[in-house]
């Protein structure tokens, strides 16, 4: 990076940087955990024969963080998968259900981008398709940030949700579905072709609040591949071409997770790995009442705060993921 000549090749800059990157996010949380860690082993001994209880208990607070980040750093360590590192798109449909389902979509929506926040990410909304009466039918969000399909890759499935519905004036208990899918957002260094006669290109008219723009031409684009009978959508950009754009950067980014995912399915079977985990499967329960338990139905790692899941506290859930299938 310190050459003359490394800026000439645009795109080869930008690909080491990336790799730099990827390197320091391991090697500076290490090198800054070794040292408090050192730290606090030269000081405690001494704290305790001079009797300061309270330096004490300063370094032994800070030996517990230094354990929990610790203990965070080793789950990061089980993603080191060849798309972990990605940014990533995440996609939520409601399922059956009306107007109940399209409210447990937008209720999941929420928590994702609280959890996102709490995680230093970006969150851009590329694609949104508002209820009939309530919620949302579908919502595709971009997570942009350290290993976000790394962890993010342990939502997909679907989520079941039991509650008093507040759209049933008898207050009877209702059971809703909504799929979550999560794609890597490949980069410009990964090559999919694509053949033009592969994909039919269809236009339509944005939703949403109107505007100067919106709701008066035709700009959302939806892209289906023929081959594989991936569809993918966006109207949040300004014009056609940049949905346009948007659209062929998901389908590029699903194929290409089609292909590594198949590639390890096959590695795996000649392996012989004993676990397995089926996606497309129910993969968590969120239940409101009677009682509230939020439990996962793949690692049967549970919580009884239910608002604090919604409110984005996932990590539990998405750790055990990772230590038993990462």
């Amino acid at each position: 990076m310190e050459g003359n000549a490394f800026w000439l090749d645009a795109d080869r800059a930008q690909t080491i940087i990336n790799e730099c990157n990827q390197l320091k996010a391991w090697t500076i949380p290490f090198q800054d955990l070794k040292k408090r860690f050192d730290d606090i082993k030269s000081l405690l001994p001494e704290a305790y024969e001079t009797k300061e209880l309270d330096l004490v208990d300063e370094l032994v607070c800070d030996l517990n963080r230094v354990d929990a980040a610790l203990s965070d750093l080793e789950v990061r360590r089980m993603l080191a998968g060849e798309l972990d590192s990605k940014d990533c798109y995440l996609t939520i449909n409601s399922g059956a259900g009306g107007t109940e389902a399209c409210d447990w979509a937008q209720m999941l929506s929420r928590m994702y981008q609280r959890w996102a926040a709490k995680k230093g990410w970006s969150v851009e909304i590329v694609d949104c398709v508002d209820g009939d009466v309530a919620g949302l039918k579908s919502i595709t969000l971009k997570f942009r940030g350290s290993y976000a399909y790394g962890y993010a890759k342990a939502e997909k499935g679907v989520h079941r949700l039991v509650r008093i519905s507040p759209f049933d004036s008898n207050a009877k208990r209702h059971t809703s579905f909504a799929s979550v899918d999560i794609t890597p957002e490949i980069t410009d260094d990964i090559k999919i072709d694509i053949k033009p006669e592969d994909v039919r290109i269809d236009t339509y008219r944005s939703s949403g609040a109107g505007g100067q723009h919106v709701n008066k031409t035709d700009s959302a684009v939806r892209l289906t591949h023929m081959p594989s009978g991936i569809v993918v959508s966006c109207q949040t950009q300004r014009s056609q071409v940049q949905n346009k754009e948007a659209c062929f950067q998901m389908l590029r980014s699903k194929l290409y997770e089609q292909e590594v995912i198949e590639r390890e399915q096959a590695m795996n079977a000649l392996k012989g790995e004993k676990k397995d985990n089926a996606f497309g499967s129910q993969i968590r329960n969120y239940v409101f009442q009677p009682y509230t338990l939020v439990k996962d139905t793949r690692t049967k790692a549970e919580s009884g705060n239910i608002q604090a899941v919604m409110d984005g506290d996932i990590d539990e859930f998405v750790n055990a993921y990772l230590k038993e299938f990462g």
